[in-house]
C-alpha cells in the first residue's frame, strides 16, 4: 500500500536538484550577445572570462532574478532592483560641446555645456572639417561603459567622466 507514495517521493527527491540546477544555470555573455555587441563593449578575452566568472559566482550566491523596480516602493523580498547593477539605471546625456572639435584620440578631453568633462579612453577620429560647439549624446553601455556620439553616422568614442 505504501509503495506508490514512497516511489513518488523518491522521484521528487531525485528530480529536485535537477530543477534547481536548471533555474540557476548561468549562460556565458558570449552566448547572450552577438559578436557585434561584444565588439562594441571592447573587452579582451581575459576580461570576458573574468566577467563571466564573477557573474556566475554572483548567480550562485543569489539566484533571485533581476527585477526592475516599477514603482517608488521598495522591491519585494527576494527580488533585486535594477539600480543595484552598474549602468542599468543610467540614461543618455544630451548636451553641447564647449568649443570646436576636429577629432579625438585616447586622452582627448571633452567639456560639455552642462559642466561635465569626459576623457576618451578608446577610439580615434579625424574630422574633415571642425564642428563648432556640436550637440552630442553620451550613451551608457554595458558594465558601466560610456560612449560619446558626435554624429550618429560616425563611430563613437569610448569615454569616462573625469569631473
Amino acid at each position: 500500500m505504501a509503495r506508490p507514495p514512497i516511489r513518488g517521493l523518491m522521484l521528487a527527491l531525485l528530480l529536485a536538484p535537477l530543477a534547481a540546477l536548471a533555474q540557476s544555470a548561468y549562460i556565458d555573455i558570449e552566448r547572450r550577445l552577438s559578436p557585434e555587441q561584444l565588439s562594441e563593449v571592447g573587452l579582451s578575452p581575459a576580461q570576458l572570462q573574468l566577467l563571466n566568472r564573477m557573474l556566475r559566482d554572483a548567480a550562485e550566491q543569489d539566484p533571485a532574478p533581476l527585477v526592475a523596480a516599477t514603482t517608488s516602493a521598495a522591491p519585494e523580498a527576494g527580488k533585486r532592483s535594477a539600480v543595484q547593477y552598474i549602468g542599468l539605471d543610467d540614461q543618455p546625456i544630451n548636451s553641447r560641446l564647449k568649443g570646436d572639435v576636429s577629432g579625438w584620440e585616447p586622452g582627448t578631453v571633452f567639456e560639455l555645456d552642462n559642466g561635465q568633462q569626459w576623457k576618451v579612453l578608446k577610439g580615434s577620429m579625424k574630422l574633415r572639417k571642425p564642428l563648432v560647439a556640436p550637440e552630442i549624446l553620451v550613451v551608457p553601455g554595458v558594465a558601466g561603459r560610456w560612449f560619446l556620439q558626435v554624429d550618429e553616422d560616425m563611430p563613437k568614442a569610448r569615454v569616462y567622466r573625469i569631473d
